[in-house]
């Protein structure tokens, strides 16, 4: 088992998936994160990316014998961040295990909403019909995500009412509910042997930064942060375009300014713009690297060691 946490990129864009020649260099498919620790693997959100993930995945599993077997964390329930899922292969085979974590909206359950972007005539297949196990469970700010195998694989604490392991082997996720988002947003810190990663994708910045943010992310190794929109485009200075305050979504500066304020050691740039082409999303870099030098736009196919 390798001791590195490997975080790899399948999906990148926001909102919906682009395709073409003008955003080959960091790709258009909508969001899907891939972490690798301990053993396990971790998905986040089930956008277009989590179509070559998927594929992937079943490469491994055929190459080692192995099931698939995987945690899905979801950030929230908007269709960029749902519509690859029923093309996930391996939620169709039988020995697949997928472990479903997500937020709860307005009352309704993961496993409701899930079912609603898959009813009929919108797909064929319904929830129930896809053959692997999987487990789902609503999460909030209270609970703690355990994996490994001290915990018999996945297991669930509530910090309030249950002891929480303390084990440098497993594989730790906490959550924090964002407002600055339609709906709520869940963000994830995912730690292991002293590294972690957060995951803040469509949150919107606010004057001074997201103190909550800024706290929860304190001394990651990387921030994974929304920068869809380019000041001007924010602010409704972009030609043919409304302004975006209020959409839930942030500028590179708003991500930079957490980054800095939380002390983290790496910016990723994530949910680009549709309508950017990928020399739009280079000039959104390289202006973001003069606030916050170690900052990367995020392209399909990056994968970073820690």
């Amino acid at each position: 088992m390798s001791d590195e946490m490997v975080v790899k990129f399948w999906g990148v864009r926001g909102s919906y998936p682009v395709p073409g020649a003008s955003t080959l260099r960091y790709g258009g498919n909508t969001p899907c994160v891939e972490l690798r620790a301990s053993g396990q693997t971790i998905i986040l959100d089930a956008g277009t990316g989590i179509i070559g993930l998927g594929s992937e995945l079943s490469r491994r599993s055929k190459e080692t014998g192995k099931p698939v077997v995987a945690t899905m964390l979801f950030s929230h329930m908007h269709h960029d961040h749902t519509q690859g899922f029923p093309f996930f292969t391996p939620a169709y085979n039988g020995s697949s295990i997928l472990y479903m974590f997500g937020p709860s909206i307005f009352e309704r359950n993961l496993k409701e909403l899930l079912d609603r972007a898959m009813l009929p005539p919108a797909f064929p297949v319904s929830l129930e019909e896809m053959n692997s196990l999987k487990v789902m469970r609503n999460i909030c700010e209270t609970d703690v995500v355990l994996l490994g195998e001290k915990v018999g694989g996945v297991a669930v604490r509530n910090i309030y009412h249950e002891s929480v392991e303390n084990d440098d082997s497993l594989v730790r996720i906490r959550t924090l509910r964002s407002y600055a988002h339609p709906d709520g947003v869940h963000t994830y810190r995912i730690e292991w042997k002293g590294r972690s990663v957060v995951y803040a994708t469509d949150t919107e910045g606010y004057v001074g930064g997201d103190q909550r943010l800024v706290a929860f992310s304190r001394g990651a190794d990387i921030l994974i942060h929304d920068a869809q929109y380019t000041e001007e485009h924010y602010l409704g200075r972009r030609p043919g375009a409304p302004a975006t305050q209020g959409w839930g979504h942030s500028t590179a500066a708003m991500a930079c300014e957490v980054a800095k304020q939380a002390q983290v050691k790496q910016l990723i740039l994530f949910h680009h713009e549709p309508l950017y082409d990928d020399d739009t999303i280079a000039q959104i870099e390289e202006a973001a690297r003069r606030a916050f030098p170690n900052t990367i736009s995020a392209h399909e196919g990056l994968e970073i060691r820690l």
